[in-house]
């Protein structure tokens, strides 16, 4: 609710109160049962014949978003054809109606109001079908813009996170049940959305569902290049709803991707396709008894929380959903531990057989005199190539640095990883102890990051300033082994290096809720050269030491 149309305290208690037993009741029936959402709304309201008149006039003909706003009954009209068909939720009319997308039309300054209209109307016409028994829900319906940061270009991150929180807002004041981010083509966008819906919850001091569902091409991939592994590593920071598959192709050309993504997310999934591709004329030819018997062999396979239909799915597709889902049941969500896994277009677990998993360090200004040099003159191309060359020779991940105090470290990771992140697949270390610097460079990851490091030297400031990013973006931390110590700060001995990484542990996972399997611990590995007596024998507990913080929390990686 926003501020000017929050009802008087008591009735807004009331009202977040039966919000919240809904959200919960949504919850529980995924565990209980495969839920149908509805089918497809652009083709439902081709269907019906629109005239320019309907949609506001010739300028706005085919902005199907702005129906809520003349021509409501429509809208009502297709919601209730797919209630009746015994559907458990129907999407908003909005899948276009971010500021982005509606500034094509000239609706821009409208979205909020489309928005939270178009959650009224659907919530109308689901109340007149629930019974105290059987509730039908709202999923608040963000589509994937007209945009693509990873592909497209033409438009930054944070407004994109401002077009997704407006939207989100409306969504949420018009009483949607959950919000969906759907036919999302690039994890860098899904990442702004949630982003921009978390800023919505901040803004209005409520908390909704998430929902996250996908297109993957005929290629295999996403648009952004991802494939439903890579996206489930992406997300796995995330407490979504589900995680589902939408749009695309017809059901059994997504087999492998929902066989797939059932392995490898922790989430409920869910599968909503097209019936069938398109033929020359835009026809879609798979009818019910087709879409409903592929989705049956998914749920027969323990793959399926929830199933519906996308483009050319009709209140029939669903009526033949709702049969055959009835008294099967929904996937049993996973309980087993997670590895530790990372991600760039490609995800990439660091199993014991990958040893060593290798990082290499020539896009890093401290490490590489050539690449410094290329930085400082703004060669961005020739110092992309670097890092390609590393992935060539062997690198399972690159470590990106550009800290250099004569330069503009900012400015300079955004012009490198604009380039890099569209030459190289692997995961991205990102190693910078400006978190200014840290948090611009997890928006260009389409994956899962490995944040290059935080450890207890100034106490917990430094976790305090990286770990929020990693909960928001998603990535996984390297931790050296120092603490505040005045008099042995950095751990050089076997026991002071288990020490401080046994109370680091403590403090991410328990305090900070970072799994462990997160947790990259950086025992220090000190010259053995120097001559100082102070660490004398130093490589020799190196070695121990990495040994014993391996003994101590097998759940980590060293």
């Amino acid at each position: 609710m926003s501020a000017t149309s929050m009802p008087p305290g008591g009735q807004a208690a009331q009202q977040v109160a039966q919000q919240a037993a809904r959200q919960e009741a949504l919850r529980v029936a995924l565990g209980q049962r495969i839920l149908v959402l509805d089918g497809a709304t652009g083709t439902a309201f081709q269907a019906l014949n629109l005239t320019a008149a309907d949609f506001g006039g010739p300028a706005l003909e085919g902005c199907n978003e702005n129906l809520v706003l003349t021509r409501p009954d429509v809208c009502v009209r297709v919601h209730a054809a797919y209630l009746e068909a015994g559907c458990d939720i129907v999407e908003t009319n909005t899948f276009g109606a971010t500021p982005l997308v509606l500034d094509e039309y000239g609706l821009g300054a409208e979205a909020r109001r489309i928005n939270r209209e178009a959650a009224r109307i659907a919530r109308e016409t689901c109340a007149r079908f629930e019974t105290p028994e059987r509730l039908r829900w709202v999923a608040g319906s963000m589509g994937p813009t007209t945009k693509s940061l990873s592909v497209t270009g033409g438009v930054t991150f944070d407004a994109l996170v401002g077009h997704f929180q407006e939207q989100a807002l409306g969504l949420i004041e018009g009483g949607a049940d959950y919000l969906l981010l759907e036919t999302c083509q690039d994890t860098r966008n899904i990442k702004a959305g949630l982003l921009g819906i978390d800023a919505a919850f901040a803004e209005l001091g409520v908390r909704l569902p998430v929902a996250v569902s996908a297109t993957i091409e005929g290629t295999g991939t996403m648009l952004g290049g991802q494939d439903v592994e890579a996206l489930a590593v992406s997300l796995a920071h995330r407490d979504l709803l589900y995680l589902g598959l939408n749009c695309a192709t017809g059901p059994a050309f997504m087999t492998d991707h929902v066989r797939t993504l059932a392995a490898a997310t922790r989430a409920c999934v869910a599968c909503v396709p097209n019936a069938g591709l398109p033929d020359e004329d835009g026809c879609y030819r798979e009818g019910p008894a087709d879409v409903a018997t592929v989705l049956t062999r998914f749920a027969d396979h323990g793959w399926l929380n929830l199933v519906g239909g996308c483009c050319g799915t009709t209140a029939a597709h669903v009526r033949a959903l709702v049969a055959a889902m009835r008294g099967r049941k929904p996937r049993v969500l996973p309980s087993v531990p997670r590895g530790t896994w990372l991600a760039g277009v490609d995800a990439l677990e660091i199993t014991d057989d990958l040893r060593p998993a290798i990082v290499g360090e020539r896009t890093n200004v401290l490490g590489s005199r050539r690449f410094k040099r290329l930085v400082k003159e703004q060669r961005w191309e020739e110092a992309v190539e670097i890092g390609r060359a590393q992935v060539k020779g062997g690198a399972h991940m690159i470590d990106i640095c550009l800290q250099d105090p004569d330069a503009d470290e900012l400015a300079g990771v955004e012009a490198f990883l604009e380039r890099l992140t569209r030459a190289v697949r692997v995961p991205l270390v990102i190693d910078t102890t400006d978190a200014r610097v840290m948090e611009r460079a997890l928006t260009y990851c389409q994956g899962k990051a490995l944040l290059n490091s935080v450890n207890l030297e100034d106490g917990l400031e430094r976790f305090e300033r990286v770990v929020p990013l990693a909960k928001r973006f998603g990535a996984a931390l390297v931790v050296g082994l120092i603490d505040e110590d005045p008099q042995q700060g950095m751990a050089v001995t076997v026991e002071r290096k288990l020490e401080v990484a046994r109370r680091s542990h403590r403090i991410l996972t328990q305090d900070f809720g970072i799994p462990e399997e997160d947790l990259v611990f950086d025992p220090l590995v000190f010259p053995c050269g120097t001559g100082d007596k102070s660490y004398l024998g130093s490589a020799k507990a190196t070695i121990e030491g990495v040994r014993a913080v391996k003994q101590a929390l097998p759940r980590c990686k060293t």
